[in-house]
């Protein structure tokens, strides 16, 4: 019995489903995340935290080297240095500086949450789920 054309998988969607095998599996994805967005304001739940990270790097004159840092909890609050905007969310043009918005102990693991500044400008954005989207602080 032969199978008729139709319910057979032409080639580009065999490819299309391994491929979303392979990304599947080894974790790689594309640079522009499916839901990125970008808004003027920030009025979600972690803004505060933000706000006040954001007042503390200031006033560590906002370092441009990328290492951890003492925080005025007794913990420690990392700066990950240069922020690229590989995925030409924020404007272009601009010299971005990324940092951690919660401390913790020295050397742990990082969370998704961080701020990034156009040290040019001053202007900050928070990104609550790692450069998903981005709030102006």
């Amino acid at each position: 019995m032969q199978t008729s054309r139709r319910f057979r998988p032409s080639w580009p969607r065999r490819l299309t489903v391994m491929l979303a095998a392979i990304v599947s599996l080894t974790g790689v994805t594309g640079t522009v995340p499916a839901h990125a967005s970008v808004y003027g304001s920030c009025t979600i739940s972690r803004c505060a935290d933000a706000r006040s990270a954001n007042a503390i790097w200031a006033g560590k004159g906002y370092p441009t080297s990328s290492g951890w840092y003492s925080w005025p909890d007794g913990r420690y609050n990392y700066t990950g240095g240069r922020f690229y905007n590989r995925e030409g969310q924020l404007p272009s043009g601009a010299t971005y500086y990324e940092y951690d918005v919660y401390s913790r102990a020295r050397g742990a693991s990082r969370d998704a949450y961080r701020i990034v500044v156009n040290r040019s400008t001053g202007v900050t954005w928070f990104s609550p789920n790692h450069y998903t989207d981005f709030y102006r602080l």
